[in-house]
């Protein structure tokens, strides 16, 4: 496969997490499952600095603005932009990264200020998941047509990109006319990274071009059905990337991690969680590899066992199978 073509050779949190026919590993949070009291996610800064200094790739935050209880799912609670500024102010290398920012629900504007500003303040290290988001109470909310939710998408992709690429944007469009000003802070390494997920309603050949990558639901994760019908689906969309040029996929799956290592993959909640020991789990992320994954997001808030320790099991023996890329260091953030 050929070598990137974008502009995220000098761009940390990308460079860390991707690489041609090689797969990393992030963490997905919540380390705990939110049931009604903010308890569950007591310490869990301190885990994501542990996070860091172990060598993960990345960190990814949820982008939830309304709890709906029949979703039964309230990601990190915090505001992604605003947590994964605290999270930049506690680490030093690891990516953050949005999974994923829905960008039919702010005005790109925003959404530029926001990355800009967490990229500046972490060193380059934001990596951005987005999506045209899938919760039914929010449109209304926002008071906007759920079903334009996919030319919308289009549409702040691009305003979204023209503010962060040009220092003097000139922008034409049904979400606001832009001249004649400047967005900033500049960019570290010149473009912010924005990995489509699922179809956001949109074509796969419009992913294709459109994309910096593609995040995706796993298939199932059980046996080796699922990952062989993940490389198909890998390997169609690749054939439609121009040139060939490197985009990386990544996938994600909720674990609950056992002590003992042996124990097989196991299917709970009707596929939704993964009950496994630490070698069913590396078995599964080298079927992943060869399908053409490049970054698996695990979220362990659904395990058993306290957050510690899992992460400490998975840094000393998955870890190691799928290291963490060395990449540029993060650019100056001393502010």
């Amino acid at each position: 496969m050929q070598a990137s073509k974008s502009g995220f050779q000098s761009h940390p949190g990308y460079r860390r997490m991707f690489a041609p026919d090689q797969l990393t590993i992030g963490i997905f949070l919540p380390l705990r499952f939110y049931t009604g009291q903010m308890e569950a996610l007591k310490d869990q800064a301190e885990v994501v600095q542990l996070i860091d200094e172990l060598n993960f790739a990345a960190v990814w935050v949820r982008d939830v603005p309304l709890y709906d209880p029949g979703f039964q799912d309230a990601g990190q609670l915090f505001d992604p932009f605003a947590y994964l500024s605290y999270l930049a102010a506690k680490t030093r290398h690891v990516a953050l990264a949005t999974g994923s920012a829905i960008f039919t629900l702010r005005h790109p504007i925003d959404l530029a200020k926001s990355a800009l500003s967490i990229d500046v303040l972490s060193g380059g290290r934001l990596v951005m998941g987005i999506a045209s988001g899938d919760r039914p109470v929010e449109f209304p909310a926002y008071g906007m047509n759920a079903d334009e939710r996919g030319e919308r998408f289009r549409e702040a992709v691009a305003f979204f990109r023209e503010l962060i690429r040009q220092r003097h944007p000139s922008i034409h469009s049904s979400l606001g006319q832009v001249s004649g000003v400047e967005l900033l802070p500049r960019p570290t390494a010149g473009d912010i990274p924005l990995i489509v997920t699922g179809s956001s309603r949109q074509s796969l050949d419009w992913i294709a071009e459109q994309g910096d990558g593609w995040l995706t639901y796993p298939e199932a994760t059980a046996d080796h059905s699922g990952p062989k019908r993940l490389a198909q689906k890998i390997s169609t969309w690749r054939d439609k990337i121009v040139g060939g040029a490197f985009k990386p996929h990544m996938t994600n799956e909720w674990i609950d991690l056992v002590d003992d290592p042996d124990h097989p993959r196991t299917p709970l909640r009707g596929g939704f969680i993964l009950r496994t020991g630490r070698k069913g789990l590396i078995q599964l992320l080298e079927e992943w590899q060869v399908a053409g994954v490049n970054h698996a997001a695990l979220g362990i808030q659904f395990s058993s066992r306290p957050p510690v320790e899992i992460i400490q099991e998975l840094a000393e023996y998955v870890l190691p199978h799928f290291p963490t890329h060395p990449g540029p260091s993060p650019l100056y953030s001393n502010w």
